[in-house]
């Protein structure tokens, strides 16, 4: 009875076998398949390999919402490098919500303005990277997933640091003078500065806000102003962009921002009125962006996979058919024009032969008549 139901379980098998089978004497084998055949299986691999880094590799997904967060503080990441001596310029923050003046956090390197070799190398490296991110954005999306920083080669700190403040509107600067607190607003102290030695030139080796994510580049990374003017006044507006970013390496929640800079030289005279300095004004955006890493997922990879391996199969097959049914009708077009004058040829001398005696037989007739 088992061995029945076996049988009986095999043809059913068999009946429900939907594919076609060629029988082996229909199969010929020929040079032509066998090329289009390891044609067709090196294309096969080569595709199979590029989808396979295709599915290792990554993309960015950028999603946007309202910012609803308002009571958390908003970290400046500061590192300014000024062609003034540490005990004569002065850096705070006024806070236009609270009218809030700080500075603390802040530290005075005394450092040369001039970089050495190195450190230009570095310098020249990152207003590069700066170029190529103004030219192509996702080139970001390539340091949001290296994470890599040049650490090695990094400039050495100068008036750096870091400051939490309220998420609105404020006013960074930098000036002559170190900054004095009193109730009804804030001053810097210049009495004993001679004026000969105000220089604002400066080089910006870091400014960014919230949480430092290693790799990121921010768009005033790297700038570098210079000036013979001592009145000269340097302005950055600044709007930033509260961002969540999440990959396989790294999470944290930064910010990115959009910068318009302006320059001019002090001359009261003239109607340019101000304080010489460096100013950099900022405002928070109301959105926030989330930026996620995503991946291929894996039944989507395999379905890729199959739909090579079927479309090259498909693709040479028909292309292998084509191409035969054009050689066999050139070929055959070929020995037509080729046999077809010499069957003629040999048609007409037979119906020669045999006309010839024909009109012979005739004739005899008529004379022997």
């Amino acid at each position: 009875m088992r061995r029945l139901s076996k049988r009986k379980t095999l043809s059913l098998v068999k009946e429900l076998d939907a594919f076609p089978k060629v029988p082996e004497s229909y199969v010929q084998t020929s040079a032509s398949g066998g090329t289009v055949s390891l044609l067709a299986f090196s294309a096969m691999a080569i595709l199979a390999v590029l989808e396979f880094f295709v599915y290792r590799d990554t993309w960015m997904k950028y999603e946007y919402e309202v910012d609803k967060d308002y009571s958390s503080k908003m970290r400046i990441n500061i590192d300014i490098t000024v062609a003034m001596k540490c005990q004569h310029v002065g850096a705070d923050i006024l806070d236009l919500a609270e009218t809030m003046i700080t500075s603390d956090g802040l530290l005075y390197e005394p450092v040369i303005f001039e970089l050495s070799p190195q450190q230009r190398l570095w310098h020249k490296t990152l207003q590069v990277i700066q170029n190529s991110l103004g030219d192509q954005h996702s080139l970001q999306d390539v340091l949001y997933k290296t994470v890599l920083k040049g650490v090695p080669m990094a400039l050495p700190p100068r008036v750096h640091g870091h400051v939490y403040v309220n998420k609105v509107a404020g006013n960074f600067h930098i000036t002559v003078g170190k900054p004095i607190h009193h109730p009804r607003g804030h001053a810097h102290i210049v009495s004993f500065i001679s004026y000969e030695t105000y220089n604002f030139s400066h080089r910006i080796d870091l400014l960014s806000f919230g949480e430092e994510v290693p790799g990121v580049i921010h768009p005033l990374d790297g700038t570098q102003k210079t000036t013979k003017n001592n009145n000269q006044l340097f302005q950055y507006f600044i709007t930033v962009v509260p961002t969540k970013l999440h990959t396989y390496k790294v999470s944290a929640d930064t910010h990115q921002f959009s910068v318009t800079e302006r320059e001019r030289v002090i001359d009261h005279a003239a109607g340019s009125h101000g304080v010489a300095g460096i100013f950099v004004k900022y405002d928070s955006s109301s959105l926030m962006v989330t930026v996620r890493e995503q991946h291929m997922p894996f039944w989507k990879f395999l379905v890729r996979l199959c739909g090579i391996v079927g479309g090259v199969f498909s693709t040479t097959g028909m292309l292998h058919g084509f191409v035969g049914f054009c050689f066999d009708v050139i070929c055959c077009r070929f020995s037509l024009g080729v046999n077809k004058p010499r069957e003629l040829a040999q048609e007409s001398e037979q119906n020669d032969d045999h006309v010839v005696p024909l009109l012979a037989v005739e004739e005899e007739a008529v004379a022997s008549g």
